[in-house]
């Protein structure tokens, strides 16, 4: 093996894009979770169920997982979470629980629509470093990276 695919088959790990991008993940969520963990006493799950809900106006805890990429298990946690604190209720029917389908309480529409406008002021701020083409380009490349990965 040469010198120069020696250093091509070495694992840099700051410089690995996987690693780079959950990176980022993980700080852009505890830069989010600024706002919502201090004024609404929510945790990281908590706001991907309710921003999931919200959103969709009425989805199932499947949905939820599998759209946010959460384990099961913290998804169920957070309903649970949220459903003590009376901000998320399940929509009577005859299915099982994965399958019934949730929405957000009157008093989780009202924190959801304070949540929101400042959700999307953090997220202004945070894409505020980068220029217009920087931004259309960054968008973009993470369309591409989702479309490539199905996401």
């Amino acid at each position: 093996m040469t010198a120069r695919n020696s250093e091509r088959s070495r694992l840099r790990l700051p410089a690995f894009v996987p690693f780079r991008l959950n990176r980022l993940a993980v700080a852009v969520s505890e830069h989010l979770a600024a706002i919502y963990r201090g004024r609404f006493a929510l945790e990281i799950p908590e706001w991907r169920v309710m921003a999931t809900v919200g959103h969709e106006r009425s989805c199932t805890a499947q949905f939820v997982a599998e759209s946010t990429r959460m384990h099961k298990t913290r998804v169920s946690r957070a309903i649970a979470a949220l459903r003590d604190r009376g901000l998320i209720e399940r929509e009577d029917g005859d299915a099982d629980r994965r399958e019934k389908p949730l929405k957000l309480s009157a008093a989780g529409r009202r924190l959801y629509a304070q949540l929101v406008p400042l959700a999307l002021e953090r997220e202004e701020q945070l894409l505020a470093c980068l220029s217009v083409p920087e931004r259309r380009a960054f968008l973009g490349a993470l369309t591409t990276l989702e479309e490539h990965l199905k996401l």
